[in-house]
């Protein structure tokens, strides 16, 4: 049977290599004409300056008339029309493998600092269908992440994903690094799309640190890179989730940000001239969104547990990624500016955020605590403005009493320094004590 496989693979080869010729490029655009390919096919396109040759590979993403449209995943200065264009007939792959673990990538899989790829990795494809509806097991088991205002308010399920939104300079990148450092996680995989390339560095050090990195992989395309390896940087942190949770494991995935995910295929729709719609957005972009959210989560194997951050033009949560991505996800953390500028971190709005498996993931004197709390915020905070300037009378409301003697106690509870870690059962002990106090 085994002899009869090796010929059936050897009939099925494709001995014959194709080429094209690039008939022009505009802007992040390449026209060939010809290869035979098909959309995500990869190519390389060789150049011949000076007696040096050099290649440089893209992405098959449309098609014009007769002409292909290519996408690059570097820097296309020395195309010129004429360049040849071979077919890979392949999407694009990269190598992975329990060696990655500890390491920086970019967008291709290949470490950072410009060494070697560790032996013993597998070839293993970007893009993948989410897991079957009707094999995606039920989350119902907490994972802790080691920060108190979400292991006790807003409990996490393995296999739960969500949303963190903010604006600029409210703390994304130290939360992401508090729970990476925290969590109980068997892996952590990060993705950095569009980041500054002065942050990369101060993310893997300070907020990672060597404790964080030892048990992470780091896939990095910086706000300089083409949109096409930005949008790449996703797929392939994803892909990287999906084999080790292929492999049993409880992955956290930690992408930052979504929004420059978006950003990112936005100039390649306007490029190959797809129609700008809602804030200039183009359809793919609505389109791709599901397909790369949908792929983490559980599945009959592991879990992939991933926060997606969100940024959000002048804060508003309703802008339209925010708003499409809070309808794909299984919950949703707000870091609100007021709260950063008083001092309090993280700056979760516990109000404005909600984690929708929690109720299924924990005990009922949990959500009892949980939820008693929230009444006390919410109780003092609608009257805050009347507390404020004096015109609340002590004695006219038992409410409002409560709230205003506990509202110091419930502040101090929702911060956490970001080097503090504490665990899921300590943080819910707290809770209850806290909540017990009053009664």
């Amino acid at each position: 049977m085994k002899v009869l496989d090796l010929i059936h693979e050897i009939n099925s080869l494709d001995s014959y290599k194709r080429y094209g010729k690039v008939t022009r490029v505009v802007g992040l655009m390449i026209e060939s004409k010809g290869p035979d390919v098909s959309i995500g096919d990869v190519c390389t396109i060789h150049i011949d300056h000076s007696n040096k040759p050099q290649t440089v590979s893209a992405e098959v993403v449309g098609f014009r008339d007769e002409n292909v449209i290519l996408m690059p995943f570097s820097n296309i200065k020395d195309i010129s029309p004429g360049s040849i264009v071979e077919a890979t007939k392949k999407p694009l792959q990269i190598k992975v493998g329990s060696g990655l673990i500890g390491k920086v990538v970019d967008s291709l899989g290949y470490p950072l600092d410009g060494s070697d790829l560790p032996k013993g990795l597998s070839s293993y494809g970007t893009e993948h269908m989410p897991p079957n509806p009707m094999l995606r097991p039920p989350i119902d088991e907490g994972i802790e992440v080691g920060v108190k205002v979400i292991d006790s308010l807003l409990t996490v399920g393995k296999g739960q994903r969500v949303g963190i939104f903010a604006g600029s300079g409210v703390g994304k990148s130290t939360l992401l690094g508090m729970i990476a450092r925290n969590t109980t996680a068997d892996l952590n995989v990060i993705a950095l799309i569009g980041e500054r390339g002065r942050e990369v560095r101060e993310f893997i050090e300070r907020d990672l640190g060597p404790e964080g990195l030892k048990r992470s992989i780091v896939v990095v395309a910086t706000s300089d890179q083409p949109a096409l390896m930005r949008i790449k940087g996703a797929y392939t942190a994803t892909a990287i989730a999906e084999y080790f949770r292929d492999k049993g494991l409880n992955v956290m995935l930690m992408m930052d940000s979504v929004t420059r995910v978006a950003m990112a295929q936005r100039e390649v729709g306007l490029a190959i001239g797809e129609p700008p719609t809602t804030k200039g957005y183009t359809p793919s972009v609505f389109a791709i969104l599901p397909k790369l959210l949908e792929r983490t989560g559980t599945n009959q194997l592991g879990t992939i547990t991933a926060f997606y951050t969100v940024l959000v033009d002048g804060d508003d949560m309703n802008e339209p990624i925010a708003d499409t991505v809070r309808g794909i996800l299984d919950g949703h953390f707000v870091l609100d500016r007021q709260l950063a500028n008083k001092g309090q971190f993280p700056a979760i709005n516990v109000l404005k955020s909600i984690s929708r498996v929690m109720n299924h993931i924990v005990q009922e004197d949990h959500l009892k605590s949980a939820e008693r709390l929230r009444d006390l915020l919410a109780t003092y905070l609608n009257s805050e403005d009347l507390i404020n300037i004096g015109a609340y009378k002590r004695g006219a409301s038992k409410e409002i009493d409560e709230a205003i003697r506990f509202y110091p106690k419930i502040v101090s509870f929702l911060k956490q320094g970001t080097s503090e870690k504490i665990s899921l059962e300590d943080s819910v002990q707290i809770l209850k004590a806290l909540v017990r106090a009053g009664e």
